[in-house]
């Protein structure tokens, strides 16, 4: 027992679960969500490009089933799941949110209208020609390679990328606690400003927003909002209004079609979330002006009609459209990027800095390589040429002597010992051969062809060109200016191959107001005893039957641009627009007042439309006793919930009384009160004071020890009786008393 005991680790269960957190939080951040700054890539993305590399699968080369990548990712570099494999595969086939696609799909990849793909044993892949300006020199060990999960394989910890992916095709990632944003932009005009950066590293954001002026999206749209661009670039954070594109063209029947043929970036891959938001608007008869919708987009390119009925304010339907569906949506931009297994937030010229880092790091290891090879390569082409000069010589060594490890060290130290030679001429040139190693293996795997003149000629050729390229080599290494020079060049070929038009256009477009054609009409509001809530109009309300009404506890008759008020005993009035109240058709049930206007488990004391509201007086009465009355115009507000009066601790309002101007004039009305003990109040309604909402009221009626108020009404002098919980009352036997009196016994 004690030796058990004594292996139990004791620690502090927050602080554990503080560091275990804060691991897997730099794990998803690092590992999984967040693009690496040099190549653009996250890890799932590079492993997949890797894997796929290691397959053969070049752009020249025949697809092969996506089961099969996915599998030799998962299973050497990538232990996270194959769905989260295949959907990065996915993505980096659409040319609809790439600039420059990384995968060539063949098969059904999805759509831009948000279909899925096919599952990956139906699909094949092979890499773009995109793909291999990440992926090239990775032979020439200019990149890290580190071991795998489990140490079987290695694994590039960065992908050679010799253009800037990162800014080219964006990038889109959640993480804990961060998340990453990066808009696509043109090849070309990025390839443009890296190579300014390149003349001026001094340069400025806004110099270089003259070669790299906005996102460049693969749906088009427009940019709406270009002076805040350069806040974006400067801070790395921003939002970035896009608009669909539209064209004006003259329909059937005298009428306009607006054709939307290009769309936000935001919906990219959910075209139909366009559509459907359309669709339902025109439903909802929101939009008056729409006679009919179409969605007539084809591999051509998107094509979405809507058809305007004649004389319409074709401008004014645009500003609503743009209002009220994703024809107008806002992309938060966030140049979020992990270097050095550091999230980075960046702006526009340090994501070029450090591409251009980069790029200074893998062509100086490039050449490097170039360099090595070329003088390892001219050290064989020398020991060929001066072998050709003596090959009679070379030939007695070989035939003399008994084992290639003899004639090798000859070649090498001239070492004779042990070989026979035709003349003592021979032997004495042979001890003074000084051959490197190479040149020596070389020699001796040497074809008889070399030995032709037109080969030897070569070779002296292939001499010279080595020389040449060496001292090339020894130049760009040796002058940083010459090293940008290369890279330069390269990425102006690279520009050739990926430079397209810019599609996205630039404008500076303030927010237009849509006028709203309103339609005002009668309609009903109707509520069950459930709090079930539903609007119909007048056609629907007069077809419908007693009995259906029946069901009913309040309705109510109101202009379709009225308010619903409720209010409740806890003190507050709640606003509902009538357009918000559900239209429905008799049979069907409606909406929960509860989710209407928030009420959460508040007990609703009276409904209203804001109209009688308005042009009446309230009679508020309270558990503990005290009565007011309020103007109506008190509670005119824009706010969805107010406090419709001020209530004493343990008290609640327990009836409300809507007091009309004539009635009040009449002079002729009377409140009755009655207590949870059966007392009974009647006095003038000429006795309760016109107060403010925010005040508590006066007292209404006296009450004994654990007495409350249960119920209030007001009627006529001269009425003969009055419902209480569903009986009636002879209201002659109440006696008129004085406001604040005590109450009399009721006779039930």
């Amino acid at each position: 027992m004690k030796k058990l005991e004594e292996q139990i680790i004791q620690m502090d269960y927050s602080e554990e679960m503080k560091s275990s957190f804060r691991d897997y939080a730099i794990s998803v951040i690092i590992s999984r969500a967040l693009p690496d700054v040099r190549d653009g890539l996250k890890p799932v993305q590079r492993r997949i490009l890797y894997a796929m590399s290691e397959l053969g699968l070049d752009p020249d080369k025949p697809h092969r089933k996506s089961a099969r990548i996915v599998g030799d990712t998962m299973g050497k570099y990538h232990p996270h799941g194959d769905s989260s494999i295949y959907d990065a595969l996915v993505n980096m086939t659409k040319e609809y949110s790439l600039m420059i696609p990384l995968v060539d799909g063949h098969g059904n990849f999805g759509s831009i209208d948000g279909d899925p793909a096919a599952a990956m044993r139906y699909t094949e892949a092979r890499l773009s020609p995109g793909a291999k300006t990440l992926l090239d020199h990775l032979d020439k060990g200019l990149v890290e390679f580190v071991p795998n999960f489990d140490d079987s394989e290695k694994e590039p910890a960065v992908l050679p990328a010799m253009i800037p992916n990162l800014l080219i095709n964006g990038s889109t990632g959640i993480a804990v606690g961060m998340a990453t944003n990066i808009p696509p932009h043109n090849p070309g005009e990025v390839i443009d400003g890296v190579i300014a950066y390149m003349d001026n590293p001094d340069i400025s954001i806004k110099k270089l927003m003259k070669y790299i002026p906005a996102p460049d999206f693969p749906t088009g749209g427009i940019i709406i909002n270009k002076d805040d661009l350069e806040s974006l670039y400067e801070t790395g954070e921003g939002k970035i209004r896009i608009r669909s594109k539209v064209e004006i063209e003259n329909g059937e029947n005298g009428r306009k079609n607006i054709v939307i043929t290009e769309i936000p970036y935001t919906i990219a891959g959910n075209k139909t979330k366009l559509v459907e938001s359309l669709a339902s608007l025109v439903k909802d008869k929101v939009f008056d002006e729409i006679y009919d919708i179409r969605d007539e987009s084809s591999k051509e390119g998107i094509r979405i009609v809507i058809e305007v009925k004649k004389d319409r304010d074709i401008e004014n339907l645009l500003n609503g459209l743009y209002k009220k569906t994703p024809m107008e949506d806002t992309y938060t931009a966030n140049l979020l990027a992990v270097k050095e297994k550091q999230p980075i937030v960046f702006n526009l010229k340090s994501l070029i800095s450090e591409f251009v880092d980069f790029q200074v790091d893998l062509y100086t290891k490039e050449y490097e390589y170039l360099l090595d090879k070329a003088i390892k390569r001219q050290e064989i082409v020398e020991g060929l040429i001066k072998a050709t000069d003596i090959i009679d010589l070379i030939i007695e060594i070989l035939r003399g002597s008994s084992s290639v490890k003899q004639a090798k060290a000859c070649l090498m130290e001239g070492n004779i010992e042990g070989i026979k030679f035709k003349s003592a001429k021979s032997e004495k040139e042979a001890k003074k051969l000084s051959f490197t190693e190479r040149q020596a293996d070389a020699i001796l795997s040497m074809q008889l062809s070399k030995l032709i003149g037109l080969e030897i000629l070569k070779l002296h050729e292939e001499g010279a060109s080595l020389a040449e390229s060496i001292n090339e080599y020894k130049k760009i290494l040796g002058d940083s200016k010459e090293l940008y020079r290369v890279i330069k060049a390269r990425l102006r070929e690279y520009k050739k191959i990926f430079n397209r038009p810019r599609k996205t256009m630039l404008e500076n477009t303030t927010a237009s107001d849509y006028v709203e054609e309103v339609k005002i009409e009668d309609i009903f509001v109707l509520i069950d005893r459930f709090g079930y809530t539903k609007s119909i109009d007048m056609t629907s309300y007069t077809r419908a039957s007693e009995e259906n009404l029946k069901e009913f506890t309040t309705i109510l008759q109101m202009k379709s641009n009225d308010r619903l008020c409720v209010f409740t005993a806890e003190g507050n009035m709640y606003q509902v627009k009538a357009e918000n109240i559900p239209r429905c058709k008799m049979k069907e049930k409606g909406v929960l007042i509860h989710n209407l206007c928030k009420l959460d488990k508040e007990n609703v004391i009276l409904y209203t439309s804001f109209e009688q509201l308005f042009e009446a007086q309230l009679l508020f009465a309270t558990r503990a006793g005290y009565v007011k009355l309020v103007s109506g115009a008190e509670f005119e507000t824009n706010r969805s919930q107010i406090q419709s009066t001020k209530l004493e601790e343990n008290d609640e309002i327990v009836s409300i009384n809507l007091i009309s101007a004539a009635q009040k004039l009449s002079g002729n009305q009377r409140v009755i009160m009655i207590t949870e003990k059966g007392l009974a109040l009647s006095y003038p309604l000429d006795e309760v004071s016109e107060l403010k909402k925010s005040s508590r009221g006066v007292k209404g009626i006296t009450l004994d020890k654990n007495d409350h108020v249960c119920f209030t009404t007001v009627i006529e002098q001269d009425a003969e009786s009055f419902t209480y919980n569903d009986k009636i009352i002879n209201s002659k036997k109440i006696k008129l008393k004085k406001r604040a009196d005590k109450g009399q016994k009721l006779s039930l």
